[in-house]
């Protein structure tokens, strides 16, 4: 038990040691995040899409810093912030007339997957997946959202 304790450990500080020596290589990427957005609305009235940008927006351009000295508010136009050249693929609602609907789940699945794959070809690893629910809030809400990031990265050449 404590030899494959110790082996573990030695295999962890190794892929450490990798990872930071990769990083010292001063490698630049660049991230891509694409979002599938499924509703969660009885009768199946919600939209559902996968959204991928096809533009790129600096963070600093919108981002303003706040101390006790300069208490001055972001002015940001939210008209410069919005992309409108983006990707948008169809997916189907977890829910119809009937109630949940797997063969629309499975649908879903099989779309995410091409674009997943067509990602991977295209020279992009995926880095993360991070996913949100938000469902019924209480009384008479019936809506929700099921979110799901993927992030990329690559490379800049």
């Amino acid at each position: 038990m404590k030899k494959m304790i110790l082996t573990s450990i030695i295999a962890i500080a190794t892929i450490f040691t990798a990872t930071s020596q990769e990083g010292n290589l001063s490698l630049q990427h660049e991230i891509k995040v694409i979002t599938s957005v499924e509703s969660i609305v009885p009768s199946g009235l919600g939209r559902s899409r996968l959204i991928s940008t096809n533009e790129n927006r600096d963070y600093k351009q919108f981002t303003s810093g706040r101390s006790d000295e300069d208490n001055t508010r972001n002015k940001s136009k939210r008209k410069d912030i919005r992309v409108k050249n983006f990707e948008e693929t169809k997916l189907l609602n977890f829910f119809n007339l009937g109630g949940i609907r797997f063969q629309n789940i499975a649908a879903n699945d099989a779309l995410i997957s091409s674009k997943l794959t067509t990602m991977l070809a295209e020279g992009w690893d995926l880095a993360f997946v991070v996913s949100g629910v938000e469902s019924k809030g209480g009384e008479g809400d019936e809506f929700g959202i099921y979110i799901t990031r993927y992030i990329f990265k690559r490379p800049i050449k």
